[in-house]
């Protein structure tokens, strides 16, 4: 299995990015609970016991096959512990040539959530952007993103992490990255 590392504690001027717990399903489950929220990211509204299902899943740290490292982090303000969202990136080891995977890249799917009542102020680039930061120390050489073709707000976040559009399409939704995938190398 390979290993992976573990999501820290991080923070940003205004906000701080909390490692995954399943204690943090009730609190998240307010958060994530808005309807309007799922007009972008897709599905229902979780439950509070469907979160803590995906939290045991996901703050394992890896997938159960080792292949992905899974780093998931609870978004609150600074000024008050507020959660108001969430980063995460899926770690994996691309494969360059269709052969299997490279020994010496790392890339990251990255994803991130806030909360209605908190977008529009900058939480979820200055989280992300947090999140891609302390990644890049870790390794990680390249960054993807799906983004709704209709939300100005993620394609904003991600134009601000250096992706641009690949013009790949997944599930309805446009593949960002900020490197060609179709050039992957490598180290």
């Amino acid at each position: 299995m390979n290993l992976w590392p573990a999501a820290a504690p991080l923070q940003g001027p205004r906000v701080l990015l909390e490692p995954l717990a399943i204690t943090h399903a009730e609190e998240a489950a307010e958060i994530l609970g808005d309807e309007r929220l799922h007009t972008w990211i897709g599905g229902t509204p979780p439950t509070r016991e469907e979160l803590e299902r995906r939290y045991r899943r996901q703050a394992v740290g890896h997938s159960p096959d080792g292949r992905q490292g899974w780093l998931n982090w609870m978004l609150r303000r600074r000024i008050d512990g507020q959660l108001i969202g969430t980063v995460q990136a899926t770690l994996y080891r691309p494969s360059p040539d269709g052969l299997g995977p490279s020994p010496d890249r790392v890339e990251a799917e990255l994803a991130w959530v806030v909360g209605h009542a908190f977008q529009g102020a900058g939480y979820g680039k200055e989280g992300a952007s947090t999140m891609v930061l302390w990644l890049r120390t870790q390794g990680v050489a390249g960054f993807v993103a799906h983004v709704h073709p209709g939300h100005g707000a993620s394609a904003g976040i991600a134009s601000a992490l250096g992706m641009k559009p690949t013009g790949e399409v997944h599930d309805s939704e446009v593949l960002w990255a900020d490197f060609d995938p179709r050039e992957r190398s490598s180290g």
